[in-house]
């Protein structure tokens, strides 16, 4: 499955900066071919296109052959990805482009095999992306960590696995039978649930009612099931502005027992929905469906804050603008769909919701520009010109005086395509990161494309991306500092102490409480219980009962885990996180933390004292003796 052949190679092994990597002659030979031209041939374009101080760089002639190809098809996801070959290949270019050279000449007249290579971060970062539908710029790294996992690269297993769900995805949407619901067919359906093994619990009124959800790109349904039958299905309008999506507990009687369930909030006023989704195979359902949930509703309020307004006669202006709307719509379904192939195959992030754009961005540190920057790539293109004279014929190159195109503060794509002013409306513009990015934006050193494509350089997005994910690191690092220091100290530890003694504090209160009459009622069933028990010579089997409930409690706590009913966090131990203190604020931590062990060893000695006096028949005697 890793082997790949090449039949004749043109261009020269030996270059100026090394030997080309049997990779990179594969990928160059391979593209070339299916660009319509030889290697050697593509090699002088790309000298004629790109600076002399980048002619003998072999990662960018790999760029440039891959990239060629790949400009040739605008589809949402890339017809090629269906051929084992290409799927190969690009595996194949990505360990061209991380290695393009090698010490030792390659041999190409023969089979080479890649199985057990692994692509680094970086080269999958490059690549991936610039293919229709495999990865969107944005959320790549975090990808890449699902599909890496605990090793140190993707391997070509992981990644045919990967494509090979993720086409399956798409086929799987495809085959939904529309015609069955005459209510969607304005909308576009995303993901069904409805498998019996698998139920999707809707909770009303303390009570769960099973049934089948739908969720599309505008809207969520859900059919609950009956003792006759389906019944009509209900719907949420996720394009509603100040919907809310979280976690939520449920359970009988109002216990919130079960940590698996969503809430959606349609409005302040409106009664929310809970929906619970049991999983048998694994605790994390829930989070990939609130991810999903999340993901159309954070589309609708990108397309709201950085789209153009509804009916906006600009749209007309620009050339391809009107599309825009499609194309958010796209790549948030493109997203919600890694998602699904990344949960069938079992290589979930911590979080799912870092793997769908529009919900990352929507709470990472500069992530307003990058939702800028994927605005003008939606939205922006080139003006169109057109005058309408004597006759109603349109000339083309007669340039409108409409204030649309007299403005000097559109911002421009990296192919020159245009955002227009007015469809600035998100406050965000006006914020300086902001403005320091667009104010740089128009610098560019490599070969445009297309606005998607750029040889020896980063597109828009890119840069943004690049930006946000580092900043996004250093936010993470910092937490995990702090998280760190807060563990040490002994105030730190003394709550970790208190943490893992609540249940038994819990029990001592709850027997403290017994043993005040603070609740007769319970004091007097415990008295009678105890009572019976003694009574009836039952305490023999106290210890071997105990054991039982305990064996029980554990093999229903293990049942609820698997089917996610608990949620992930559950059995996590908490500590409360230390203010930031000073010198003097550091002695009286450690001296209340010495308080609190004084009190801990009294009450320790009084227990033990309580315990001698038992055993011994008489009264407790402590005599200090001074030396």
């Amino acid at each position: 499955m890793g082997d790949i052949f090449v039949a004749e190679q043109t261009i020269h092994s030996r270059t100026p900066n090394g030997i080309l990597s049997l990779a990179a002659v594969v990928s160059i030979e391979q593209f070339s071919r299916m660009n319509g031209l030889t290697g050697q041939k593509m090699q002088k374009i790309f000298k004629a296109l790109v600076p002399e101080s980048l002619h003998n760089d072999a990662r960018y002639l790999v760029e440039y052959c891959c990239f060629r190809f790949l400009s040739r098809d605008s589809s949402d996801i890339h017809p090629s990805l269906k051929e084992p070959a290409f799927q190969r290949l690009i595996f194949i270019t990505m360990l061209a482009w991380e290695n393009p050279y090698h010490e030792e000449l390659a041999n190409t007249s023969e089979k080479a095999s890649f199985q057990g290579k692994l692509v680094r971060v970086s080269a999958f970062v490059r690549i991936a992306p610039a293919i229709s539908g495999v990865s969107d710029r944005s959320t790549v790294h975090n990808l890449f960590k699902a599909l890496a996992g605990d090793e140190e690269g993707i391997s070509l297993n992981v990644w045919l696995t990967y494509i090979s769900e993720l086409l399956k995805v798409h086929e799987g949407r495809r085959s939904y039978q529309i015609r069955e619901f005459p209510q969607f067919c304005e909308e576009r359906i995303l993901c069904i649930a409805s498998s019996s093994k698998r139920p999707v619990l809707k909770w009303e009124n303390n009570m769960a009612w099973p049934g089948k959800l739908t969720l599309t790109d505008r809207a969520i349904y859900f059919e609950a099931i009956g003792l006759r039958g389906e019944k009509d299905a209900i719907r949420v309008d996720l394009t509603r502005h100040g919907l809310r999506v979280e976690k939520a507990k449920v359970g009988p009687l109002g216990s919130l027992l079960f940590d698996s369930a969503v809430s959606i909030s349609p409005s302040s006023e409106s009664k929310p929905w809970v929906l619970e989704f049991v999983d048998l195979g694994g605790d994390m359902r829930r989070d990939v469906w609130l991810a999903f949930i999340s993901e159309v509703i954070a589309l609708h309020k990108f397309i709201h804050e950085y789209g153009p307004e509804d009916g906006d006669e600009s749209l007309f202006h620009v050339y391809g603008a009107h599309k825009g709307k499609e194309r958010a719509t796209t790549s948030a379904i493109n997203s919600i769909a890694r998602l699904q192939a990344l949960q069938f195959i079992r290589k979930l992030f911590d979080d799912p919701s870092k793997l769908v754009q529009f919900s990352y961005l929507e709470y990472a540190p500069y992530g307003h520009v990058v939702c800028q920057t994927l605005a003008v790539n939606y939205w922006g293109g080139p003006l169109v010109t057109k005058s309408v004279v004597a006759g109603n014929q349109p000339i083309q190159g007669a340039w409108h005086s409409n204030e649309v195109f007299e403005s000097s503060n559109h911002v421009f794509d990296i192919d020159g395509s245009v955002y227009l002013q007015k469809w600035m409306r998100s406050s965000t513009w006006a914020s300086s990161a902001s403005t320091t990015f667009w104010k740089n934006s128009s610098i560019r050193q490599g070969v445009v494309l297309s606005k998607n494509l750029v040889v020896a350089d980063l597109t828009l997005v890119e840069r943004a991306a690049e930006t946000c994910k580092k900043k996004y690191h250093m936010v993470e690092k910092t937490q995990a500092t702090i998280d760190a220091a807060m563990l040490k100290g002994i105030p730190s530890n003394i709550d970790l102490f208190k943490e893992l003694m609540l249940p038994l504090a819990i029990t001592v209160k709850n027997f403290e409480k017994l043993r005040r009459w603070e609740e007769p009622h319970l004091t007097l069933s415990f008295l009678v219980f105890a009572y019976t028990i003694i009574f009836r010579s039952l305490l023999s089997y106290i210890f071997p009962m105990a054991l039982m409930i305990m064996a029980a409690g554990m093999l229903t706590l293990k049942g609820l885990k698997e089917q996610g009913r608990l949620g992930r966090s559950f059995g996590k131990v908490t500590i409360r996180d230390q203010p930031p203190s000073n010198t003097i604020q550091k002695i009286i931590a450690v001296k209340d933390a010495m308080r609190d062990v004084e009190n801990s060893l009294q009450n320790l000695n009084v227990t033990l004292l309580k315990i001698r006096t038992i055993l011994l028949s008489g009264q407790p005697q402590v005599h200090c003796h001074h030396s």
